[in-house]
């Protein structure tokens, strides 16, 4: 690790964690720890490719604290995936994340490698996605009954249409490898005529695996790390607390703040980089629906400094494919568009990490070169268009950016 002092916080995907973790940060400002920076991963293959992340990130804060800022470093380490870009990828790694699951992601990957060119193996897929993803054949979610938890359209509707639909699209835009990823998704290996389809049927794995974890991240911020932070506040009442959440670890850092008991204030700044959901989420009212507000309404109240939000129009994973399964999900508090497809620049589907925060009364955008010169404003909404030096979903180690979470943090020189 990069910096000292450094703990993990981890979590199971319910968001329970050991014992004791609490203790173990509330401990730090006893040795004199005035803030705690937090920062939770997104897909990560495994538990030491996210610590080496952290790693990198946190590198370059001791430089860049003013004199009298003793910063402490937490990563939260949670049970989630990404896919690589190999030809045929190893779904069988997802049994890490889903080891339940391992006789379903068994035949999903045999069927994948096949690609039998016949209606009935996309029917046989389209109920694995099914069953992977404990969707009823009736489109709710199993043990979810009246929770509100929308289903993607694609995990119930016609199989072949849906991978028709995945492979125009990846066949029209050059899109990131298992949508999060950097590279290429290859096209080669598939035939004509029904065939040609299993390329769309990868993605519509990697969209359902998505689901599930979209649904964990909000899950452990929730019911993990928001209710761990407010035990550090009665522990620490004086440490700082700043979240920095990356494409589903934002996701996971904002739901935190939902669950943050009440009265409970420890955490003093937000930085959600290229997060990986709706733009609409801390709206008090949609746009399209003002009879509706968003998943997050008002939670950046809960923050007593700056909530920023960095986005980039470089992030195709966040303009294109996601998005696709997000407007197929009619899910307009999720995120999406679609370029060349029905529903191409609707609004309803756009991602913070794509064009910022939207629909929030005050919210401030600037540039990341104005913020670096002039500094985070001390509070509220804040856009920050990082195209400059994110070119990617997964391009955020910068020493820009850790310098944009120390001045959100008001802890720089």
């Amino acid at each position: 690790m990069s910096v000292e002092p450094y703990r993990e916080i981890t979590f199971d995907k319910e968001g329970d964690g050991p014992a004791g973790q609490s203790a173990s940060l509330a401990a730090l400002a006893r040795q004199g720890v005035t803030d705690l920076v937090v920062f939770a991963h997104g897909w990560n293959s495994s538990p030491s490719g996210a610590t080496r992340l952290c790693s990198e990130f946190f590198a370059p804060f001791p430089a860049l604290l003013a004199p009298g800022v003793e910063a402490g470093y937490a990563g939260v380490m949670w049970p989630s995936m990404m896919f690589t870009g190999e030809p045929v990828p190893d779904y069988r790694a997802l049994v890490t994340v889903l080891p339940e699951k391992e006789p379903v992601l068994d035949r999903l990957t045999e069927l994948l490698a096949t690609a039998p060119a016949e209606e009935g193996a996309f029917a046989e897929f389209g109920a694995l996605l099914r069953e992977l993803t404990d969707v009823a054949g009736g489109g709710v979610p199993e043990g979810a009954a009246g929770s509100g938890e929308p289903v993607p359209e694609f995990l119930v509707t016609d199989t072949v249409e849906v991978c028709a639909l995945f492979t125009e699209a990846l066949e029209t835009e050059t899109v990131p490898a298992g949508g999060f990823g950097e590279g290429g998704v290859p096209t080669e290996g598939f035939g004509e005529g029904l065939g040609r389809y299993w390329k769309g049927a990868r993605e519509a794995l990697r969209q359902a695996t998505y689901y599930v974890m979209k649904k964990r991240a909000g899950r452990v911020g929730e019911a993990g790390l928001g209710p761990l932070l407010g035990e550090v506040a009665r522990a620490a009442p004086g440490l700082r607390v700043h979240l920095v959440g990356h494409s589903m670890g934002a996701r996971l850092v904002a739901y935190a703040l939902k669950g943050l008991p009440s009265g409970a204030r420890p955490v003093a700044s937000v930085t959600l980089l290229q997060g990986s959901f709706s733009h609409y989420a801390f709206a008090g009212r949609l746009p399209h629906d003002p009879g509706r507000s968003g998943s997050l309404r008002d939670m950046q109240l809960r923050v007593r400094g700056p909530l920023v939000a960095c986005y980039s129009r470089h992030d195709t994973a966040l303009r294109v494919m996601y998005p696709l399964a997000s407007r197929l999900a009619r899910d307009s508090e999720s995120f999406g568009g679609l370029p060349g497809l029905p529903g191409a620049g609707d609004p309803r589907w756009g991602a913070i990490g794509y064009d910022g925060v939207q629909a929030v009364r005050g919210t401030v955008v600037r540039t990341l070169a104005a913020v670096l010169r002039e500094g985070v404003p001390a509070s509220g909404c804040v856009s920050v268009d990082a195209a400059e030096v994110i070119l990617s979903h997964s391009d955020i180690r910068h020493p820009e950016l850790a310098r944009l979470v120390v001045s959100a943090a008001r802890a720089g020189r």
